[in-house]
This record gives C-alpha cells, structure tokens and sequence, in this order.
C-alpha cells in the first residue's frame, strides 16, 4: 500500500503533471502487446549486479547484444543502467518517501524498476508519460498486475517533484549533518563520502563526488608502434600522446581497436605506464614486469613501450582467467617476453630479476566509481584493512624482484589514504632499501596533480577528467 500523503512542494514543470491531472500509464506504441526492449535489457543489467555481482560495464555488452540493441538504443540502455545504479542511494531515499514500508519489504525485482523509473523521472528527458507506463509495463511483464498498479502509485508520487527538491526534501540539512547529507544527495555511502572527504578536504569534496556521477568518456590509446593517434577518431586527449575521447559510437568499430591495434583506456591509467616508462634507469634496461597485470590495458601499453627501446615485458597476473584476458590484451605486441599465472605475493621469478616494476595493485576500487557503478556499493570499509596488506606485501615482493638501481611503481585506482599514503609510510619504514623519488616530475605537463606525500602523484576526476590513478614511486638502494 502507498502512503497517501502528498509530498511537499509543487510539480515540476513537467506538461503531463498538471495540477490535477493524471498521468497516461497507457502503453506507448512501441511497448503496447510486450515490454520496451531498452528497459526490458536495463533490468536484465540491475539483476545479474544484484543476483550474480556481476560489473555493469562487462554484462553491458553482452545484455544488449541478447536483445539486438545498437546505436542510439544501446545508449539509452548504457545510460539507464549505468545511472541507475550510481544515482541508487538518492533513488532510494526518494523510493522510502513514496512507501509505507521498508524498501526491504519491496520485492527485488520491483525495486530494480521503480529506481529505473526513477531515473528516467529525476535524471533523464524523458517524459514523465513515458517513464511512468513502460515502467509499469515491465513490472507488470516481470512480477505482475498487482505490483504493476503498486509501481504505477510510487512512481506518480515521485513525479510530482524535481530531484533538487526531492534531496531538499529527504536529506538533513548539510549544515548539521553534512556527511549525511552528501551521502543522499551524491549518492555515495557514508563511510565512501567520509574516506573521500579525508583524501581531497571539504572544499572539492562536493565537486568530487558530483563528478563521480557523470557518464564516463570513452577513451582510446593508440598503442606506440602498431597505431597512431591520428588514426583514432575523436578529440586528442590533453596529457597523453596517445590517447583521444571518443566522439560517440562502439570502439570495436574503429578498425585499430579490434585488430588489437589500440584499446579502450583511461587516460589515468595510460599516465600510469607512461610514467613507469619514463622513470630515469642507469645501466641494464631490458626487463620489465607488471606484476598484478590483470586484465591487461596498462600491460599492452607499457609493452608496446618497451618494444620501441627494445625491452621486454613479463606480464604476470594471479588469476588463470585474467591471465587469459592479459594474453588477449598483449596478441600481436612485439614486446613481450612472457604471460605468466602467479601470485605477486609468492613471485617465481630469481631477486633482481627486473629493471621496472608496475605494481598496479587491487583496491577498493573508489577512484572509479563513474566507471565501476557498481563498486560503491559492492565495497565495504572493512575491506580496507586485507586490501591494504596486500598492497604492502605486492611492493614488498616488487622490491625483492627489482635490481639495485631499478624503479617500483605503486599504483591504485583510489585516493583512499590507507591505500596511498598509508602504504608508502609502511613500505618505507620495512624497506629501509627503498628511496621515495619524486613521481610528479615523471608527468611534467599535468597540473595540480600532487599527491598526499610529497613527490606522489594523485590524479582525479574533477580535476583532471581522469580516474583518481595514484602514483608512488620507489627506488631500489
């Protein structure tokens, strides 16, 4: 049952929500005798997160390619799913005032749909007649007739306000609770907004988290050597040489992408081999090692690297299947000299094996969230403390496998203290062989990009349109 009362504030501007007037749930044309394909193909991506912890940008392709979705379509699927589940916290604040019960109580499949109804209401233009009928379409497709007049009430209700007033509405007032508030109104857990606040202060924190919540750039990089940027469609990217924002359509349509030729990457992470690559090494310069290389994009890069300087690259990766990815990733790449399934923490390789060391460790993941929906949700604060030891014992084991002279670079996708400075303090203080160098000047044209201990790189969204990549830079006495 619904509760009755009528939320404060006027309508929005919307033209089928007059004062007094009932929005059309008839079924539109394309939806009228079965489901909307596109919303239909969008809840097939919010189960498999839910039921089998599936990652949004990997079940993507493969939903829409089960429905025959491309084009335009495929968008509005990438855009309701993906949006729906960032903007979930706010949806379900908003979802618990329409409601006489515990969202718990709502059956998860009806849930899944009023957040996507939701986010066609509050986030998209689409017109209220529309989000509301194919909506109630699909639940009554999916669930039944009942739950479907149920969705039809809720998602009336939330039609009836903005989503500026709707987190007026339901969040506290950010002056006496501005966590809790932030945590609504971006869409983030607490304990995320609290880490977050700590990496980057008060004052960006807001323009952070609203960036976390923009639809990603999809980015390309030509791989040195077997592609050139120019033969990329798209804007050249600001601080890599090689890399352009696409200007829309599929990347496995641009012929250099699916001959292997380039690859999707963030420009965060392209800097990342770049700046492993351009770290100063005297003497012996031929082997390199992405220790943790899984599923490969940084791997392809630095060992199209290596290959132009005539090095080589071993890549090694913990888990047999990533290593498969990592060896789809590196086919055709003149500078490999292996692909390995081995456990950086337990290497097989002899000490001072290796001139540079990428350690590109597992993290909570957080300086992604635009691009890893999911993950906000999915990690918890206590995963921060195994997280954080396996960080340490991976630079630990780089140190044994480098040669004296030779360089370590740690880097996370997470501007998390304990997974940044807290473990450059750690590897520091139990490896009194290793000097810190200074990893800013490894990227001289990127501005503002100084990390929480002097001579670290910390990158962010807000900032410099990139993952939050960090960076520490270790030198081997």
């Amino acid at each position: 049952m619904v509760d009755a009362r009528r939320p404060a504030g006027r309508p929005g501007p919307r033209a089928d929500t007059r004062q007094g007037s009932r929005p059309d749930t008839r079924p539109g044309p394309a939806a009228r005798g079965k489901v909307d394909p596109a919303r239909l193909a969008a809840l097939d991506v919010l189960k498999a997160v839910r039921v089998d912890q599936a990652y949004t940008n990997l079940v993507l392709p493969a939903v829409l390619r089960h429905h025959g979705l491309t084009g335009r379509d495929a968008a509005f699927v990438t855009e309701l799913a993906s949006g729906t589940i960032r903007r979930r916290g706010t949806y379900d604040a908003i979802l618990a005032a329409c409601v006489d019960r515990p969202l718990s109580k709502v059956e998860a499949k009806v849930l899944d749909a009023l957040r996507l109804g939701a986010h066609q209401l509050l986030s998209m233009r689409v017109p209220t007649h529309a989000a509301i009928s194919t909506t109630v379409d699909l639940v009554r497709a999916k669930v039944s007739s009942g739950a479907a007049g149920f969705a039809n009430a809720v998602l009336r209700r939330v039609a009836e306000q903005e989503l500026d007033d709707w987190i007026g509405r339901v969040a506290p007032d950010p002056r006496v609770a501005p966590v809790r508030y932030a945590s609504i109104a971006y869409s983030h857990p607490q304990w995320v907004v609290e880490e977050l606040r700590n990496a980057v202060g008060w004052t960006e924190l807001h323009d952070l988290l609203a960036a976390d919540n923009e639809p990603p750039r999809v980015t390309l990089v030509a791989r040195p050597g077997r592609a050139t940027r120019e033969e990329l469609p798209g804007e050249p990217t600001p601080w890599s040489p090689y890399g352009v924002v696409l200007e829309g359509g599929d990347p496995a349509g641009v012929p250099a992408v699916a001959e292997g030729r380039a690859g999707v990457q963030d420009e965060g992470s392209q800097l990342v081999a770049m700046a492993l690559a351009a770290a100063p090494v005297e003497g012996d310069d031929s082997t390199w090692l992405d220790l943790c290389a899984g599923p490969g994009g940084k791997a392809a890069l630095l060992a199209a690297l290596a290959g132009r300087r005539g090095a080589r690259l071993v890549a090694g990766e913990r888990q047999p299947h990533r290593a498969r990815l990592v060896a789809r990733s590196l086919a055709g790449a003149d500078g490999v000299l292996g692909i390995v399934a081995a456990d950086g923490t337990s290497p097989p390789w002899a000490p001072g094996t290796f001139d540079r060391i990428l350690v590109d460790a597992p993290c909570t993941g957080l300086g992604a969230l635009r691009r890893r929906p999911e993950a906000r949700w999915r990690r918890k604060a206590d995963d921060l403390l195994s997280l954080v030891l396996l960080q340490r014992s991976l630079v630990g084991s780089a140190l044994d496998l480098v040669r004296p002279g030779g360089v370590v670079l740690y880097a996370t996708c997470s501007p998390v203290l304990a997974e940044t400075e807290g473990v450059v303090k750690s590897v520091l203080q139990t490896h009194p062989d290793a000097t810190l160098e200074d990893a800013t000047t490894l990227l001289p044209g990127v501005p503002n990009c100084a990390g929480p201990t002097p001579g670290t790189v910390q990158l962010w969204p807000h900032r410099h349109g990139t993952d939050a990549m960090f960076m520490a830079l270790f030198r081997k006495g």
